[in-house]
C-alpha cells in the first residue's frame, strides 16, 4: 500500500472528522466553528474537491470561509468576539488559575501575537 493510497482516506477522515467539530461548534457556545471547517476544507481539497466546494457554497457558513480564502477577511463581530475571549481566558488564568508566573507570561504572550494577527485581517473584502 503506498503513501498516496493511504494518505486519500486519512484525509477524507481528518475533513468528516473536522466538519463535526464543527458542527459541535455551531451547537456549544465558546468552541470554535469556522477553524474546524477551514481544517475540513483544507483536508477535502487534497482528497475530494466536491466537498471542498460544498462547504464553499453552503448557505450559512460559506459565506465566511470564501471571504476568509479568498480574501484573508475575519469580520469586525468575529475579530471583537475573538480579543473578549482571549483576554477573558488571560484573565481566568491571572485571577482564578494558580499557576506559574512564567505560564502566565508565555500564554499572555501567544495571546498577544494571535491578537495582534487577528486585528491586522480586513474587517470586510475589499
Amino acid at each position: 500500500m503506498s503513501a498516496d493510497s493511504l494518505a486519500r482516506p486519512l484525509l477524507l477522515l481528518l475533513g468528516w472528522a473536522s466538519v463535526g467539530l464543527g458542527i459541535i461548534g455551531i451547537i456549544m457556545p465558546l468552541f470554535p466553528t469556522t477553524p474546524f471547517l477551514l481544517v475540513a476544507i483544507w483536508a477535502f481539497s487534497k482528497s475530494s474537491p466536491e466537498l471542498a466546494q460544498r462547504i464553499r457554497e453552503h448557505r450559512v457558513a460559506g459565506p465566511f470561509i470564501r471571504d476568509w480564502q479568498d480574501d484573508g477577511v475575519i469580520p469586525n463581530r468575529a475579530k471583537a468576539l475573538a480579543l473578549t475571549m482571549m483576554a477573558s481566558m488571560l484573565a481566568y488564568l491571572h485571577f482564578g488559575a494558580d499557576l506559574a508566573p512564567w505560564i502566565e507570561w508565555l500564554v499572555a504572550a501567544i495571546l498577544l501575537a494571535a491578537g495582534i494577527y487577528i486585528v491586522s485581517r480586513p474587517g470586510r473584502r475589499p
